[in-house]
């Protein structure tokens, strides 16, 4: 008896013959291989085999270019919420038209009037109550010389500590008493962060040390708390153009 298996019937399908060589499976990546050329190349590979280009061509060297070469880097988020400042203050820079996208609020110029009143009466009113103590009842009325040396050394006094105080308190926490209780800060325009020990010092330093200088230091104080007034588009004085900072709503 033969033990040969039977030939299929001119009926049968020719898969089921186990004597016909089967046709070669799907090459990794599972696309289909069946001989034919792909994407109309003659030579049956294309753009999408092999990452070269079409024809067969070796592909460039140092390999296919990464998956979104070429394509613009998307902004970056920061404490603003927006993309980052990079242009010069006064400027549009990065943000393009319209350049407080992205940012808080900006305070209100009322806010950041009655927040300096509040921290003027937290430290003038304390300090030149320990003074008179000191050095005696200040007559501010009166030209004598040694009216004028006690008014010279409670004035100057009292700016030290204001000074002090400020900075401290914008390095650590971006805010004085006033502007918490006005529910304002100052934050650094590049990112809204709270002010670097060197800006929270400049500010508080440009803002304080002028007035030192007999008629003129009151004339630049007096200026640089009134720029806000017209600065466009930060709100800026003259310290937050020095220290590079702008002061916000927290709300």
């Amino acid at each position: 008896m033969s033990t040969d298996e039977p030939r299929p019937g001119p009926g049968e399908p020719p898969e089921h013959d186990p004597f016909l060589k089967q046709p070669p499976g799907p090459p990794a990546g599972g696309a289909p291989h069946d001989g034919a050329p792909r994407n109309g190349s003659p030579h049956g590979a294309g753009p999408s085999e092999g990452g070269g280009p079409p024809g067969g061509a070796p592909p460039p060297p140092g390999g296919p270019p990464p998956p979104g070469a070429g394509q613009p880097p998307p902004y970056g988020g920061g404490p603003y919420g927006g993309p980052p400042a990079g242009g010069p203050y006064g400027g549009a820079g990065e943000y393009g038209a319209d350049p407080l996208a992205g940012m808080p609020p900006l305070a209100n110029r009322g806010k950041r009037l009655v927040a300096r009143i509040i921290d003027a009466l937290i430290i003038g009113v304390p300090v030149t109550l320990i003074m008179n103590a000191i050095v005696g009842w200040v007559d501010y009325f009166s030209t004598s010389s040694v009216e004028t040396s006690k008014q010279a050394t409670v004035s100057g006094v009292t700016m030290l500590a204001y000074l002090i105080y400020e900075g401290l308190m914008l390095t650590s926490r971006g805010q004085t008493l006033g502007k918490m209780a006005m529910r304002i800060r100052v934050a650094m325009l590049s990112d809204g962060a709270i002010p670097t020990a060197q800006a929270g010092w400049t500010r508080a330093a440009v803002y304080t040390l002028p007035e030192i200088i007999p008629c003129c230091g009151f004339i630049f104080w007096l200026v640089n708390v009134l720029w806000c007034t017209w600065d466009k588009p930060y709100q800026q004085c003259l310290h937050d153009k020095a220290a590079r900072t702008v002061v916000v709503a927290t709300d």
